[in-house]
C-alpha cells in the first residue's frame, strides 16, 4: 500500500489511510468522500473488506478496488457485489492508470492488470511487463502510514524489502502462480540496488525511531554479487543490526561471513518437513536433510542467531511425519521454531491439489482469517486436535528436546487457552531477546507487550 501511495502522489494525486484500529472507516470515508476505495486483501480477510466495502458504498459512492494476493490468485471475487474492480498483481502503474482515467471523467475498461465490471458485463484485461528496474519506484510513502499509526511510527524495528519474486517453484507458495502469470513479461526475480535500498533506510532513519533493520525478502541471498556489495557498503554507511530470510541449499560459509560483517545479527530458513519424501516431493524445496544441518551449523559457528518456518498437517501426511519435522528442528538448534499448519491457497500448486482431490472441508472461501492455527483439510477430530496441540508446543519441545515424551501425551488433550498463552509467551520472549533485540524504556516494553499481546497468533 506505501508503494502505492508513493506511485499516486507522484502522479498528483491525494492518499489517505484509514487504520481500522484508530479510525472509523466508514466515517472516514463519510467525510473525505473519496473518488477511489482500495483494499489489499489476503485470503481469509476477504470477507471482512467485501462487507466493509458494502458499507462504505451506503455513504460514499466511490469506484471500489481489491487487489493483493486473493484477488490475484481468486479473481472470481470480480463477481462480488459491490466490486468494481479487482487489480491483477503488481500495481503501482495499473493504480495510476485508473485514477488518471476517473480524474479525466470516466473509465477505460481496458487498462493493463485490471478486471472490471461495467454494467453488468465483466472485462478482463491481461497484465502489463512488470517494472523491470525496482529503483525507477518511489520510495514507499511511510510517512502515510506513520502518520496514522503510533505504534509502527514510534517502534524501533522496521521493515524494508529489496525484491520482487522468487527462482524457486516450492508447491504451496504463490510465486510460482505469479510467474504464470507474468510469463515472459517478468523476470524471476528482481532486486534493488544497494544504494537505494541503503537510501531508503537512512532516509527513514532520519525521521523515525530505528535501531533493528528487518528484511523481509523472500530469500535475501539469490544474488551472490549484490549481498558482496552489501556487505561492504551497509556497515559504513548504515550500521545497523539487522535480520533475513535465507534458503539452506544457498547457505555458504562465504555468505555467512559475508552477513556477519554486514551487521547480520539473525536469520530464517525455511525447513518446512523434516521427510525428505515430503520436503522435496510434496513441497519441492529441492534441499536434503544435509543442506539444513550444515546450514544450521554454519550460523552456530559464526554466532548468527536464526529461526526456522515449517508447516504441518500436509496433504496425505500423519502426525509420524510432523514429529519428524520436530526432530529435524531438535538436531538444528535453532533459536526459535515457527510451525504453521499448512493452509491451502488458491492457484498455488498444493492448493489446486487439494480441490482437486477433494481433501479440503468447504472451499478456499472457507480459509480463516487466523491461516496456521487450525486446518481446512479434511483430517479427523483427533487429527486435528493433535495439530492444533503441536502447533503450541513445537518451539518449546525444539528448545527443550527431553519434552518430547510428554509431548505424545499433551497433544490429544483438549486444545485451551492456556496451551494458547504458553506457546504466545515463548515466541514473544525469544523474538524479543534473540530474534529482533532492541533497547525499550518500561513504557514501550509495557506497550509492546500489550499489542503482541492483541494479537491473535
Amino acid at each position: 500500500m506505501l508503494h502505492l501511495s508513493s506511485a499516486l502522489k507522484q502522479a498528483g494525486h491525494e492518499v489517505d489511510l484509514v487504520v481500522a484500529n484508530h479510525q472509523d472507516p466508514i466515517e472516514v470515508a463519510r467525510e473525505w468522500q473519496p473518488g477511489i476505495v482500495g483494499y489489499s486483501v489476503m485470503t481469509g480477510s476477504q470477507h471482512y473488506y467485501l462487507e466493509l466495502n458494502r458499507r462504505i458504498r451506503e455513504v460514499a459512492p466511490a469506484f471500489s478496488v481489491f487487489g493483493g494476493p486473493h484477488p490475484t490468485f481468486f479473481s472470481e471475487m470480480i463477481e462480488e457485489e459491490g466490486v468494481d474492480g479487482l487489480c491483477i498483481a503488481e500495481g503501482e502503474e495499473a493504480l495510476v492508470d485508473l485514477a488518471d482515467a476517473l480524474s479525466d471523467g470516466g473509465l477505460n475498461p481496458n487498462i493493463p492488470n485490471w478486471h472490471f465490471k461495467v454494467d453488468g458485463e465483466i472485462i478482463r484485461n491481461p497484465v502489463r511487463p512488470a517494472v523491470s528496474d525496482l529503483d525507477t519506484l518511489p520510495l514507499p510513502d511511510r510517512d502515510l502510514l506513520y502518520g496514522r499509526d503510533v505504534l509502527s511510527r514510534k517502534s524501533k524495528i522496521k521493515h524494508f524489502i529489496t525484491s520482487r519474486g522468487c527462482p524457486y517453484n516450492c508447491t504451496y507458495c504463490f510465486n510460482h502462480a505469479l510467474n504464470e502469470i507474468y510469463g515472459a513479461k517478468a523476470k524471476r526475480f528482481r532486486q534493488r540496488s544497494v544504494d537505494n535500498v541503503i537510501e531508503e533506510i537512512n532516509d527513514v532513519r532520519s525521521k523515525y525511531p530505528l535501531q533493528f533493520v528487518v528484511f523481509v525478502d523472500d530469500t535475501f541471498v539469490i544474488s551472490r554479487g549484490w549481498l558482496e556489495e552489501f556487505a561492504g557498503k551497509f556497515p559504513k554507511e548504515v550500521g545497523l543490526p539487522f535480520f533475513c530470510n535465507t534458503r539452506a541449499n544457498l547457505v555458504t560459509r562465504e555468505q555467512v561471513q559475508w552477513l556477519k560483517s554486514a551487521g547480520c545479527f539473525s536469520v530464517s530458513m525455511g525447513v518446512e518437513a523434516g521427510n525428505d519424501r515430503v520436503r522435496n516431493e510434496l513441497l519441492k524445496r529441492g534441499m536434503t536433510r544435509e543442506h539444513i544441518v550444515n546450514a544450521s551449523g554454519l550460523f552456530h559457528e559464526v554466532g548468527l542467531h536464526f529461526t526456522t518456518t515449517n508447516m504441518i498437517g500436509l496433504p496425505g501426511t500423519t502426525i509420524e511425519d510432523d514429529f519428524e519435522t520436530l526432530d529435524l528442528n531438535t538436531e538444528c538448534r535453532p533459536d526459535y521454531a515457527h510451525v504453521f499448519i499448512f493452509q491451502p491457497y488458491p492457484r498455488t500448486q498444493l492448493g489446486e491439489f487439494s480441490r482437486e482431490q477433494d481433501l479440503m472441508v468447504g472451499t478456499f472461501d472457507d480459509i480463516g482469517e487466523l491461516a496456521g492455527d487450525t486446518s481446512v483439510l479434511k483430517f479427523s477430530p483427533d487429527h486435528l486436535r493433535q495439530l492444533q496441540n503441536l502447533q503450541r508446543f513445537f518451539a518449546l519441545v525444539v528448545n527443550w528436546p527431553r519434552l518430547r515424551p510428554l509431548l505424545h501425551r499433551i497433544i490429544r488433550w483438549r486444545p485451551n487457552g492456556l496451551f494458547w498463552l504458553v506457546n504466545k509467551l515463548w515466541k514473544g520472549y525469544v523474538i524479543k531477546k534473540r530474534v529482533h533485540p532492541v533497547k525499550l524504556s518500561l513504557r514501550e516494553y509495557v506497550e509492546l507487550i500489550w499489542h503482541f499481546m492483541k494479537i491473535n497468533s
